[in-house]
C-alpha cells in the first residue's frame, strides 16, 4: 500500500518513467509516511483515441467525488 497506476498517452522514455517513478514514491514517504519498500507504481499507456472510453468516462466523469484534482478539460 499505496499503488499509483499513471494513464498516459504512449511516448514517454524509460529514464522519464523512472525519475517520475522515484519522485512519486518520495512524494508518498514525505507526505504519509509510507517506506518505499511498500509503495508499488504503475504505467498504463493509453493512445489519444483511446482515452476518453478507457479514462475520461470511467475513471474521471464516474468517479468525479474521488478526484483531487480535475482536469481543465472537462
Amino acid at each position: 500500500m499505496p499503488h499509483v497506476n499513471i494513464k498516459l498517452y504512449p511516448g514517454r522514455t524509460e529514464e522519464q518513467k523512472q525519475l517520475l517513478t522515484q519522485r512519486v514514491i518520495e512524494a508518498i514517504d514525505e507526505s504519509f509516511g509510507v517506506a518505499s519498500k511498500y509503495v508499488t507504481v504503475a504505467f498504463e499507456e493509453i493512445t489519444p483515441e483511446e482515452w476518453h472510453d478507457v479514462v475520461v468516462k470511467p475513471e474521471l466523469e464516474d468517479k468525479k467525488e474521488l478526484l483531487y484534482k480535475l482536469p481543465e478539460y472537462l
